[in-house]
C-alpha cells in the first residue's frame, strides 16, 4: 500500500520511524501524513460520526471536511490528512467530538 519508487519523482527514500494508533504500534515514513501513513497499513475507518455512529475516514484528503480527525497526543481535533507524522507519535481514534 506504499509506494516507494515514483515514475517522476524516483525513488522515495525517506526514514521509518514508528507511530501507534488505538496503543497498535506501525511503521510510517518521515515527513507522510497521518492519514497517508495509517492507509499504507490498511486503516480506513479514523473515527465515526457523531450522530449516527457511521465510520468515517479521508474524504478530501486537503483539510477542509474535518472527516479524518483524530486525537494526537492528548489533542483532539487533529486533521490526519494535513498532519505530518512524528516519530513515537500516539494517535487514537476520535472519541471526543469537540473541534
Amino acid at each position: 500500500m506504499r509506494i516507494y519508487e515514483h515514475p517522476i519523482l524516483g525513488p522515495l527514500d525517506r526514514r521509518t520511524i514508528t507511530i501507534s494508533f488505538d496503543g497498535v504500534d506501525y511503521p510510517a515514513l518521515e515527513g507522510e501524513s497521518i492519514a497517508a501513513a495509517l492507509l499504507a497499513n490498511e486503516i480506513r475507518i479514523l473515527r465515526y460520526s457523531e450522530k449516527q455512529k457511521k465510520p468515517r475516514g479521508i474524504y478530501c484528503g486537503i483539510g477542509h471536511c474535518y472527516e479524518c480527525r483524530v486525537t494526537v497526543d492528548g489533542k483532539s481535533g487533529i486533521r490526519s490528512c494535513i498532519s505530518q507524522v512524528t516519530d513515537k507519535m500516539r494517535i487514537k481514534s476520535k472519541s471526543d467530538y469537540s473541534l
